[in-house]
């Protein structure tokens, strides 16, 4: 693959692994402006994770996350309102160097960015995670993608760390915020504190520094947005993380160039991302950094089986259950109650009204469980239009009643998770009651890893031919052993079948 040469940064060049804690040996020009803050300790470990040890397990499990993010992404590529974004997009930016996921076509590297990400997230079968909702893989890898192919050969070991390193940064992010909390207040929280999971992994690529992280994550915050009202009927919600996703790899760009940043933007008591998104609930910077390179957050990032959003899985999962065990029927049911934290509840519940957007339904908990009574499954055939709009899903929402439960009241619901309460009452007089804290694919019941790899041959089996998907997933799984990404890349690239035609 042809890709065009790249000025070496004046910054960036990765110092020798040390604990973070120890900054002896930095010069000032490489050193953080604080190194004992927040912002300074997660600079100087991403500066040197490049020579960290990673448990074998936490990589191999990193792997398995691309690869479903590039299932994502193959199957997205083609969908209704992709192309409506990829004719958007090019008409702004025109054609570039960098491939475009499943087109065949090219344009710059921060588009490319928006359009992995959009891809990833076109159709809600993504990665999550749900202490700190966010999206990673559609945050990291389109910003991976877009560096390496700008950059000379990038080894697939240097790409494995660089996404490991979004993926722990993101979520620890996150968590300062109450990530959860963000959700409740009407913030998409994944692209708020998504840019830093994105700048984080593109400046591991570019192989900066940690005066130059300090910077690419001051200039990531000053660009996280999201509003979650987009979830009703915008297209823009899947286009939020390919925007976060943009805006890290601008943010690790600029920094390596050495364009400079907020400093100690965690922080900063005025105008600091933490103060600022995280005014009236007690953000806790400490999460940034608590126990960083011995906890690793990437080992319970959460993947999907439902085409669902990820605060809808248990009770997609308890109506399921029941379905199956108990022989019910939608005609047996003559009422619906779906009990709810807070978080699951302001995001995944409104009264759906006629006629209901593909995102709406996705989004909407009466709708998902709905279709999982009615068909045992909650794939993309149950989002095509004619399927919304049909009559025995609009009976089954009128008697469906969703309530918020807060913790005071059942104290459980403040696990972490999404603790969901699920009660059908029968025409016959039954009551059933399923209750789950995470679905099937959540931290605590997580999907194996061959159980990803035959998700991604499902999705991967709709839109592409069988070699290119055995090859596309050989060289995910094996990065650590690929000399340079360019052969990956490529097989990115070239067109795809529409997944819903």
């Amino acid at each position: 693959m042809s890709q065009p040469p790249v000025a070496t940064p004046t910054r960036g060049k990765p110092t020798e692994p040390t604990d973070p804690a120890d900054h002896d040996g930095l010069d000032g020009l490489d050193a953080p402006s604080d190194p004992d803050g927040p912002t300074g300790r997660l600079s100087l470990w991403l500066s040197r994770i490049v020579g960290t040890e990673i448990p074998a397990r936490v990589r191999e499990r990193a792997a398995h996350v691309l690869l479903d993010g590039v299932g994502c992404a193959l199957i997205g590529a083609q969908l209704p309102w992709s192309r409506t974004a990829v004719d958007a997009v090019l008409a702004l930016e025109g054609a570039g160097d960098v491939p475009v996921i499943g087109w065949g076509r090219s344009t710059s590297a921060p588009a490319a960015a928006v359009l992995g990400g959009t891809f990833v997230q076109g159709f809600e079968l993504d990665d999550y995670f749900p202490a700190a909702p966010l999206h990673s893989a559609s945050l990291v890898l389109p910003a991976l993608l877009s560096t390496a192919s700008q950059m000379g050969p990038v080894s697939g070991e240097r790409f494995l760390r660089a996404a490991i390193a979004g993926f722990e940064t993101g979520t620890r992010v996150g968590l300062a915020l109450h990530g959860r909390e963000m959700l409740v207040r009407g913030w998409h929280s994944g692209s708020v504190f998504g840019t830093h999971a994105a700048a984080a992994a593109s400046g591991v690529l570019r192989g900066l520094d940690a005066a130059a992280f300090e910077d690419a994550l001051g200039l990531a915050a000053t660009q996280s947005s999201g509003l979650m009202a987009a979830q009703y009927e915008a297209m823009s919600k899947r286009m939020h993380h390919g925007l976060a996703s943009r805006n890290g790899f601008y943010a690790a760009g600029l920094a390596a160039a050495g364009y400079t940043g907020i400093k100690r933007v965690f922080e900063r008591p005025y105008g600091g991302f933490l103060a600022t998104f995280g005014e009236g609930h007690d953000p806790d910077a400490s999460q940034i950094t608590r126990a960083l390179g011995e906890r690793w957050d990437t080992e319970q990032i959460a993947v999907k089986i439902h085409a669902a959003m990820g605060g809808l899985h248990p009770a997609i999962d308890a109506v399921l259950a029941m379905r199956d065990e108990e022989k019910v029927t939608a005609d047996d049911v003559a009422g619906i109650l779906i009990e709810v934290p807070a978080a699951v509840y302001h995001h995944g519940w409104w009264e759906p009204q006629r006629p209901l957007t593909t995102i709406g339904a996705q989004m909407n908990i009466g709708y998902a469980t709905a279709v999982a009574l009615l068909d045992g499954v909650v794939s993309p055939a149950q989002f095509t239009g004619a399927r919304i709009d049909a009559d025995d899903v609009w009976s089954l929402i009128a008697r469906t009643t969703v309530e918020q439960v807060d913790a005071p009241h059942d104290p459980s619901w403040d696990e972490p998770g999404y603790n969901t309460r699920v009660t059908l009452r029968l025409r016959d007089g039954r009551v059933l009651t399923r209750a789950l804290n995470q679905p099937h694919g959540g931290p605590d019941d997580p999907l194996t890893n061959d159980e990803i790899v035959a998700k991604f041959r499902v999705l991967a089996g709709h839109v592409v031919e069988p070699d290119r998907a055995r090859e596309i997933e050989r060289r995910v799984l094996t990065l650590e052993q690929q000399s340079d990404l360019g052969p990956l890349i490529d097989l990115l690239a070239a067109p795809v079948r529409r997944a819903l035609d």
